[in-house]
C-alpha cells in the first residue's frame, strides 16, 4: 500500500511552545501528522507534515494561550527555587551557553614575545635615548 501524500507547512515559532505543539498536533491533524523545529528564509518555526489541510486560526491560538500557560508554570517553578529574587523579566532569564577566559588572564601586562610592556609614554622613550647619545 502506497504511503498518502503529505502536506507541509511552515509556521513560525513567535508565541508557540515546541512541547505544547507537539502534544497538540495530532490531536488536532490525526496520528500521522508531524512536526519538527525549521527555519525558512532566516525566521524559525516549525515545519508541519499532514495527509489533510493544516492548523486552522482557531487552532493555532489554542497552541498559544496553552503555550502561554506553561510559559508561566515555568516561570512560577523557577521561581520558587530562588524566591528572595523575583526577576523582571522571568521568560528572558539568561542562560549560560560558554564561559571564556577568567578575569585574571595570564597574558595581561605581557608583550606577544613573552616581555612586559613598558606603561611609560612614546616621548619618554624617545628621550631617553636621545639623552644616551
Amino acid at each position: 500500500m502506497a504511503s498518502a501524500a503529505m502536506n507541509r507547512y511552515w509556521i513560525p515559532h513567535l508565541d508557540i511552545h515546541k512541547k505544547v505543539i507537539t502534544q497538540e498536533l495530532q490531536y488536532y491533524l490525526g496520528p500521522d501528522a508531524t512536526v519538527r523545529p525549521y527555519t525558512r528564509d532566516g525566521e524559525d518555526g516549525f515545519l508541519i507534515q499532514t495527509p489533510g489541510p493544516c492548523l486552522t486560526d482557531e487552532q493555532i491560538d489554542d497552541i498559544c494561550l496553552k503555550s502561554k500557560e506553561m510559559w508561566e508554570k515555568q516561570a512560577a517553578a523557577r521561581s520558587q527555587l530562588n524566591p528572595e529574587k523575583p526577576l523582571k523579566r522571568p521568560l528572558h532569564q539568561p542562560v549560560l551557553i560558554s564561559k571564556g577566559p577568567g578575569e585574571g588572564s595570564k597574558r595581561r601586562g605581557k608583550d606577544r614575545r613573552g616581555g612586559h610592556i613598558s606603561r611609560r609614554p612614546y616621548d619618554d622613550k624617545k628621550g631617553s635615548e636621545a639623552s644616551r647619545k
